[in-house]
Order: structure tokens, then sequence, then C-alpha cells
């Protein structure tokens, strides 16, 4: 028995003394500029530990005993280094210093962001090759997954507060304000997705950030909006292990769960992965417009040697829910009530449903030739598939059996529409880089092809009208609404079969960066051939050719170190879509391209040691022959041209850390985008629908540092938007201001944080068409995510 006690204290003290005499190790991570560099991997090799460094660059080991070790760090955007380092004494800190990668394929965006804040340094939106944004010649705004995390954002949608100059028109996909001009497109990874086709806004689970290209784009994009260009850039494969779960649960019984996951699949790291998944279940403070959202998103890049490398990326999302079409309020000869009914208040009925499905995949390719040319070569399919039965309003108010109309119900129409709509896009491109004398060249020369066809079969079926001085479908009263299941044989029918339609768009362009001393020029020219087949695969076809030379021109001087200023010309070419072209008979016609141009002057700075970016832009922008609705009783989608419009402005962006532990996101934007010739007199000088003159942004977050609040960090912002005028020439939507809050915590591999939005629950309208469609802003709510990393 003693023999058995002396085995077990000595065990004990064998222990205890293990924790006695053993130390933590500390260490710190800095760059070239002894700044810090949190999220680094540093691996102690002798025992198989990994810790991750700090918002300080900090990080530590606990329970290591002294002795020699080996260090493998690594760091997305600097060189992986194995450092030596005897521990001798636990009052000597580990100091290490991390040089950034010099990658030789740079000609498009290939790895990860290096960047962990809310400032990004370089960008390839806006020129096709990797330029300091500082250096492009046009306004560039951008929101970086930092700051969508911190805002626990989940749509397109929630970030446009972010971004200046930019306000929300409808809730609808793609569908928001820039600069003044109404947008109807975006970019993924500078390929062009489905043109208005879709419903429900971009899920943001694989999004490393939003580019925001300001003012035409045509240069590089083909057929884009004049006040600007979305570019959603996806997250790349990394070359290291990174591994994360999320889990969230919020107001209107919303849950959600998310994933990424990234590394390499094989010692020599030739090839990488990445997984994203998202799954959201959520209700809505607007009656029955819940939805339930998934998305399925990995991506591999293969990368044989330092010439070569091969990109694959496949997205699946799929929402299913309901068709919001806004909220309507009692109409004008009620007066101008915008509470006349609630924020909640919602059309339809209890059996309408939206089942939306987006697949895309791209691959690409990029190939150095030789050490100063390198080929590109992109590809992506887009397929957007819709399924959908609601009961809307005909745009309109009751008409009763003897001809007057009543502004406390609506009349209704149901549709039910399937069908699907498919893009091709192809862009081929080389970059060379070379000199002539004092000049250097960074030549970019290529081709694009863009095809969006409609095939056979997309068909849909509804009722409307009236029958016999009666409604086919019965009103909507808005002082008694009934959600009720409804079986839509008691209607009056009509089947239609929707036209087949197909468009494509050729295009070669030329652009050369020149640097000499202090002063870049931009020149570029684009030759565009757009082609509209009319009555698609029918025995009427025939191909409207539309083609336009497309130039842009840009200067930056570099002032001093921090400061560059720049100019730039640049027009915009958008010939009218496929389906309002091939359908006169619903939306009007035959329509002439839009023509846009624009001026912009500006300045763009980076301050504290490069960690904080001010950049300022003033601009003026012209269109011809823009469409808008012509408000007609009778056909609800009847469109028609107005001639000229304008927008000039001033805009301020500032991103980056004031300090190590402050964050900032601000913005700023004063415009005036006005209709300035019209063949309704009574248009010129009205402010364009949803384009407040004034509006601005500030999100900022500050994480603690001190030991006894170490980990915790608050975030607080304000959106304010002025009144803006809507479709109706005698509706507006008041200013508002909005206060947003955050808290959050970090302990080990977890992070805890809860959102506050609508601080003080203010009653507002994001967007609105009319009185039968306005886009009310989310009441008072409350969000909070777990994220745990391995």
């Amino acid at each position: 028995m003693k023999k058995n006690y002396s085995y077990l204290f000595l065990c004990c003290f064998i222990l205890l003394s293990h924790y006695v005499f053993s130390q933590s190790l500390k260490g710190v991570l800095t760059d070239e500029n002894r700044l810090p560099i949190p999220g680094s991997n540093v691996k102690l090799i002798e025992k198989n530990m990994v810790a991750v460094t700090d918002s300080d660059g900090k990080f530590q080991f606990l329970n290591i005993d002294y002795g020699t070790y080996h260090f493998a760090i690594s760091a997305i955007g600097f060189k992986t280094q194995e450092v030596v380092f005897t521990f001798s004494d636990e009052t000597i800190v580990f100091n290490t210093e991390l040089s950034e990668e010099a990658y030789l394929l740079q000609d498009v965006e290939i790895i990860g962001r290096k960047e962990k804040s809310y400032k990004n340094s370089k960008s390839f939106s806006g020129t096709r090759t990797e330029t300091a944004l500082k250096d492009v010649p046009q306004a560039i705004s951008y929101v970086t997954k930092e700051v969508i995390e911190d805002q626990q954002a989940y749509r397109v949608g929630d970030i446009v507060k972010n971004i200046s100059g930019a306000s929300t028109f409808s809730y609808y996909s793609d569908d928001i304000t820039l600069r003044g001009f109404r947008t109807s497109s975006s970019l993924i990874n500078g390929l062009k997705r489905i043109i208005g086709e879709g419903w429900k806004q971009p899920i943001l689970a694989n999004i490393e950030r939003v580019d925001v290209i300001k003012g035409p784009a045509s240069a590089l994009f083909a057929n884009t909006d004049p006040g600007g260009t979305v570019n959603m850039v996806t997250k790349k494969p990394l070359d290291e292990d990174r591994r994360s779960i999320s889990f969230g649960s919020g107001s209107y019984n919303t849950y959600r769960i998310g994933g990424d996951f990234t590394g390499p699949l094989n010692e020599s790291k030739t090839l990488l992965y990445r997984l994203n998944l998202a799954y959201q279940n959520a209700e809505s403070f607007r009656v029955l417009q819940g939805s339930e959202d998934i998305m399925i998103a990995p991506s591999f890049s293969f990368i044989p040697d330092d010439n070569t490398q091969i990109n694959f990326d496949f997205v699946y999302a799929r929402s299913n829910g309901r068709l919001d079409r806004g909220q309507p309020i009692f109409g004008a000869t009620a007066g101008t009530d915008l509470n006349s009914t609630p924020i909640s208040f919602a059309i339809g009925k209890k059996n309408d449903y939206l089942h939306e499905t987006n697949i895309y995949f791209t691959t690409s390719v990029q190939r150095k030739i030789t050490g100063n040319i390198n080929f590109n070569a992109s590809y992506m399919k887009f397929m957007a598939s819709e399924d959908l039965l609601e009961h809307r309003t005909a745009n309109r108010y009751a008409v009763l059996p003897d001809g007057t109309t009543d502004p406390t119900k609506m009349e209704m129409r149901t549709i039910v529409r399937q069908g699907k709509n498919y893009s091709d896009n192809v862009t081929l491109y080389f970059v060379s880089d070379f000199k002539t004398g004092p000049l250097e060249h960074k030549l970019l020369t290529g081709y694009d092809y863009l095809q969006n066809t409609t095939p056979a079969g997309n068909s849909s079926y509804g009722a409307s009208g009236y029958i016999n001085g009666l409604p086919n479908v019965p009103f909507f009263d808005l002082t008694n609404p009934d959600y009720s299941l409804t079986d839509m044989s008691g209607y009056v029918n009509v089947s239609s079969q929707n036209p087949q339609t197909k468009y494509f768009v050729n295009g070669v362009y030329v652009q050369d960066q020149i640097k000499w001393g202090k002063f870049q020029a931009l020149l570029a020219l684009r030759q565009e051939h757009y082609v509209d087949v009319e009555n698609y695969k029918t025995q009427q076809s025939r191909d409207i050719k539309q083609k336009a030379i497309i130039p842009r021109v840009g200067l930056v001087y570099s002032a001093t170190e921090q400061i560059n200023v720049y100019g730039t010309y640049t027009e915009g070419y958008q010939p009218q879509g496929a389906g309002i072209i091939g359908t006169p008979q619903t939306y009007g016609g035959p329509f002439d391209p839009l023509i846009s141009s624009m001026y912009e002057v500006g300045a763009k700075s980076e301050f504290f040691n490069k960690k904080l970016s001010v950049n300022v832009a003033l601009y003026n922008i012209e269109q011809n022959n823009i469409l808008i609705n012509a408000n007609n009783p009778d056909n609800p989608d009847l469109l028609r041209q107005v001639g000229q419009q304008k927008s000039k402005g001033v805009e301020l962006d500032v991103y980056g850390t004031v300090l190590p532990n402050l964050s900032i996101s601000a913005n700023f934007a004063y415009s005036e985008a006005t209709i300035t010739k019209s063949d309704n007199a009574a248009e010129v000088g009205t402010l364009l629908p949803n384009a407040p003159k004034i509006q601005t942004g500030l999100w900022g977050k500050y994480t603690f540092t001190i030991p006894k609040l170490k980990g915790i960090g608050i975030g607080a912002g304000i959106n304010y938007s002025g009144e803006r005028n809507t479709l109706s020439p005698i509706l507006k939507l008041p200013e508002y201001t909005v206060l947003n809050a955050a808290l959050s915590y970090t302990i080990d591999k977890f992070r805890i944080t809860v959102n506050m939005n609508n601080i003080f629950d203010k009653t507002y309208w994001a967007g609105g068409y009319d009185y039968n469609r306005l886009f009310p802003g989310t009441p008072r709510n409350l969000m909070l995510g777990i994220n745990y990393g391995f």
C-alpha cells in the first residue's frame, strides 16, 4: 500500500513540476514597417501546436519548456518563414518580421486579399490588372468582408449603406441607385451575370468584397449602367488551412448557419480548395415575406508551376419564399399619408410562392508566356430559374361599377410563371509589360463575348381585369386585408408562352497604362458590336445590329507620396434589353440605346502608414434615352424614354484604421440627378427617383486592448438619407437617420457578436415606386452570431 501511495505522489510531483517549471512563450509578428499582422498562423513544429495572432500581432504558447524550437510562420500576402528561436527566459518576447510576397501571376485576382481590415489597397475591377486603387483614375468604392462580418450583413442590400452615392430603389436583385441612375446588372469577378433576371438579392456568404466602379464602365465591361457597376469578388482558395463555422439567430425567427473551409489538398500545395456554405430560414417584419435560402459554393485552384494557374468556381443558390412587391398605401385622392397602412403591410395570399435558383460556374486560366507577357482566359455560365405564383396589384386602385375609384381597395391580378434564362460570358486578354524610352507600359488587349438567351418553354398564365363590370380577381381591401388561401381556378385565366429571346455582344478593346515619373495615364478604346435577335427562332427572325466605339482617358499625378490627384473622361453604351425590345406590345418601343459620358476629377490619399485611405471625387454624368415607367393604368409595364438626364456631385470615402484597434468606414455624397430634356416639360429639372441630394454613412469598430477588457469590441454606425422622389410626381419619401450598434467578444477561437440595427426603431422608407409599391426599412432588429475558427 505504501508503494502505491509513493508512486501516486511521484506522479503528482512530476505533473506539478511540469506546470511549475514550464513557461509561457510569447511573441509578436510585424511587417517590414513594424506594423502588427493579425490573423497569422504560427506553428511550433516540435509540439505540433498552432497559434493565431490577435489584432496586435501577438501570440502565445502555454506550458512550454525552455529549449530551442522551430516555427513555421505564414500570413496571407507574406512570404512563409521558418524561424529558429531559443526559449531561455520568459521575459524575452519572440519578435519577427514578415516580408511581403511577390506573386508572379498578378494580372487577375488569384489569391486571397492580404489585408484583414476595412481598407483595400489594390483591385482588378478598375483596369482588369492588379492596380493600386490610388493609381486608378476613377472612383471605386468597396465593402470588405471584414465590414460584412462586423455588420452581420447577409445580402447585397444590407451593405448599400456603406457605399457613397448609393441608395436602395427596391428590394429586388441589383436594383439600387448609383450617382442618381438606377442600375440593372452586376458583375461576378469581372464577368457579367444575367441582366434584369431574378428577384432575390445575392447572398454574401462567398464574397470577399464588393467593388463599385463609379460612372460608366463600358470601356472594359461592355453594356453597363452610367451611374456605376457593382462587381462582386468571390473568396479564393488559400494555401494554408483555415476553417470556420458560424451560427446565428435573431429577430423575425431568423436562423443561420455557415461555413468557410480552405487550404491545400496536397503537400506540394499545387491544388487548393475553398468551400463556402450558407443556410438561412427567416421570416420578416413584412406579412408573408419570409424565405428559406441555401448556398453551396466550392472553388478550386490548380497551380502546377509559377507560370500557370487554373481556377474553377461553382455556386448553387436557392431561395424559397414569396415575391415582395412592396407596401401599398391609400391613394392620392385620400392624401399622401405614408402611414395610412403599417410598414408590415403587404399584398398577397398564403399559397403564393417564389422558388428561385441561380447556378453558375466559372473557369479561368492564367499563363505567363514570357517574362513580361501573360495570357488570361475566363468563362462563366449563369442560369436563373423562376417558379412563381403571386397575387399582386394591377398598379391601380379599384374601379367600382359606377366608374368611381375606391382608394382603399386595390385592383388585383394573378401571375403563375415558370422559366429559365441563361448567359455565357467569355473573356480573353493579354497583358504586356514593356518600356519605350522613359515610359513604362502595361498594355492590355482583349476580346469579350457575352450571350443571353431565354429558351423555349417559358410560359405564364394569369387573371386580371373586369368581367361584366366585376373584378376577375377580387379587390384587396386595405382596411381589412385577407391573406387566406385562394383557389385560382375560380378566376378566368389566360395562358401565354413567353417568346424566346437572344442577344449577344462582341467586343474588342485595348488599354495602355503608361507611367512616366510622377505621371500615369490610362488610355482605352473599345469597339462593341451588339446584336439583338428579334423574333428569335421564328420565321420572322432578324438581327437588329448596333455598334459603338467607347473611349476612356485618365491621368494621375502623384502630388506627394501620400496623395494622388486624377482626372478622367469615359463613355457608356447600353442597348435596350432583348426582353424589352422583343416584347413591344408590353413595354412599347422601339427604343434607342442608352448613351452616357462622364467627366470626373478627384484625389486619393493614404495616411497612417497606408492604413487609412481618404478619397474625394467630383463628377458630371450625362445620359440620353433612358427608359422610365409610363404610369399607364391600362398597361402597368409600359415604358417611355425621356430625352436627357444629368447627374453632378461630390463624394467622399474613408476606409481603414485610425489606430490599430479602431477601424472606420465612412462615406458622404452630394448629388443633383435631374431630368434636363423631356417631351414632358413639367419633368425638366426634377430629381430622378430614389436619388437623394445628400446621403452619408459612418461605421466604426473599437477593440479594447487593456487586459481587463481584452477581446471586447464595440461597433456603431449612423446612416442618413435626404428626401427622395418616386415614380409618382406627387409622392416623396422623407429623409431619415438610422443608428446601428454592435458588441463582440473574442476569446481563443470563438467570436460572439450581437448587432442591433435601427436602435431607435425609426420608421422610414428605403425606396419606392409609387402609392402601390413602397419599400420600407426594417424596424429595430437584433442578430446574435457565434463564429468558431479552427
